[in-house]
């Protein structure tokens, strides 16, 4: 039987008038907390207890623009960013909330402020302007040799054409939209206990380092890995998202870190499901499995679920009691979108650092061979790939769609591998992108459009999804993966597998 629910049947008001916290509130943020989204309840574990927020540097507003930590990484979205909450803040703002600053809330910082279409990206798709310099930087500052040249194709923002903001400044800079990652869970994110060596299982360069302390880091900070660790990740944030004019004080980074690794959120109540956390259910569910859970496990699909769910929902029985039944019925349902999850395979193929390292080109596998770390089904390390969401002939815009009327959104680059070094094994020498993702850190033909991945809790209050906000709902991210391999789902494995991902 086809079971499921969409975000137009379960909840009519998402995002309630009272979800934004603002920077400077001065509440406390409770040691627990409840947020509605389309499939149910967010749960929010805070595990310092009732928290102080007043003159603390994640909540208050430290650089110029009136902005803090806390903007783009709201509670109610699972400290991130989603869409109706942009929304539903530009309405009772009247587009003049520190959000929508013009350094990157707008599409470029030459638009007119107050101004929807200045806003476009943030509105519709959620994204902020990451603005880097090129030719890339190593982290000392000194400029890389970057293996390819590139090109603006298409700016719709007029950004990367401008003379202030543009590659023709006398800054040279690219600019591409990005979707805010999630700042909890952050055990996981940061663990340097597993999959971690001298040399990027992905690249064979060189793995990043902790520049304090020397130690290696997984390299899963950001979509393109170029913060090392939570310290240069909030000093980096300051100083352009904030504006902070200058890095924060020790005191205040030792504030944002601690607050960040004690911050835990899944979906814990489910319109379908019912309770995530009641006793005997499946361990993986709920933002205290997430507390509990073992960070240096790499998850996988025989003896190490990446998310373990038991057989407490499996072969349910029927009472006769129709509510009681519907929700047994939805819990199968569920389960058996984990065993799609975890069993079925399909062909993975021209996919950089997945079919380039000696694991085969096609290769058969399943949704956990990429996303195999314990609790958060990011990758375990180095965990930049390119699956095609940014390059074409993948990436979802309209050049792909001449009969459309809608005009394209994103800007397209077209990079030109140079024949000092071997092509890109499977695109070669010329390669068109909206993001070039790692490849602007790394300057490398190879890299292009490599993206780390997010992870999967509390993705039921973030949409929409993929780094370029191009996947509006879980239907439309996984018939993006179907499109993508020609996994050929069945209609009820789409539907299984989007219940299932709603309840993380």
């Amino acid at each position: 039987m086809l079971l499921g629910c969409t975000a137009s049947s379960v909840l009519g008001q998402t995002q309630a008038e009272d979800q934004w916290w603002a920077p400077g509130s001065g509440l406390p943020m409770p040691a627990a907390a409840r947020y509605p989204n389309p499939y149910g309840e967010l749960g929010i574990l805070n595990t310092a207890g009732d928290y102080p927020t007043e003159g603390h540097a994640f909540f208050e507003p430290i650089g110029s623009n009136g902005r803090a930590c806390v903007t783009c990484h709201q509670p109610a979205s699972a400290m991130g960013l989603s869409t109706a909450l942009i929304q539903q803040r530009w309405r009772a703002s009247n587009g003049n909330d520190p959000l929508f600053a013009a350094i990157d809330g707008r599409n470029c910082p030459h638009l007119p402020a107050n101004d929807p279409e200045a806003h476009s990206l943030l509105l519709e798709r959620g994204l902020i302007r990451i603005f880097l310099p090129w030719p890339p930087r190593d982290p000392g500052g000194n400029a890389i040799e970057p293996e390819f040249t590139i090109e603006v194709v298409r700016d719709p923002t007029g950004c990367n054409t401008h003379p202030e903001y543009g590659l023709e400044s006398t800054e040279p800079t690219i600019s591409v939209y990005r979707r805010p990652r999630m700042a909890a869970n952050l055990k996981y994110v940061t663990a340097a206990d597993f999959g971690v060596t001298p040399f990027s299982i992905k690249d064979s360069r060189p793995a990043s380092r902790d520049p304090e302390t020397g130690r290696l880091v997984n390299m899963n900070m950001l979509a393109d890995a170029r913060e090392p660790t939570l310290r240069t990740q909030a000093i980096s944030a300051a100083l352009t998202h904030l504006e902070t004019g200058g890095a924060p004080s020790d005191a205040q980074l030792a504030e944002i870190i601690d607050f960040e690794m004690q911050i835990y959120a899944a979906q814990a109540q489910h319109v379908g499901a019912g309770n995530l956390e009641e006793p005997g259910g499946p361990p993986a569910l709920g933002p205290h499995a997430m507390l509990e859970g073992e960070t240096g496990v790499l998850g996988n699909n025989t003896t190490r679920y990446v998310f373990p769910m038991g057989d407490a929902w499996t072969s349910l029985e029927r009472s006769g009691d129709a509510e009681a039944d519907a929700q047994n019925e939805f819990r199968e349902s569920v389960q058996r979108g984990h065993d799609v999850f975890f069993f079925r395979t399909f062909w993975i193929s021209d996919s950089m650092h997945i079919n380039n390292i000696g694991l085969g080109n096609p290769i058969k596998r399943t949704c956990s061979t990429c996303h195999g770390m314990h609790m958060t089904g990011m990758d375990t390390a180095n965990g930049f790939v390119d699956v095609g969401s940014t390059n074409l002939p993948w990436a979802t815009e309209n050049e792909q769609n001449p009969w459309t009327e809608k005009k394209p959104e994103m800007p397209l680059f077209r990079l030109s591998c140079d024949n000092a070094h071997a092509p890109h094994p499977f695109f070669g020498r010329v390669i068109y992108s909206q993001d070039p993702g790692r490849a602007l850190i790394t300057g490398r033909c190879n890299d292009i459009g490599s993206i780390v991945m997010q992870q999967f809790r509390g993705i039921a209050s973030r949409a929409p999804y993929l780094t370029n906000g191009s996947a509006k709902n879980l239907r439309e991210l996984i018939d993006f993966y179907d499109r993508r391999y020609n996994i050929r789902y069945s209609e009820q494995e789409k539907i299984d597998l989007e219940n299932f991902l709603s309840t993380l």
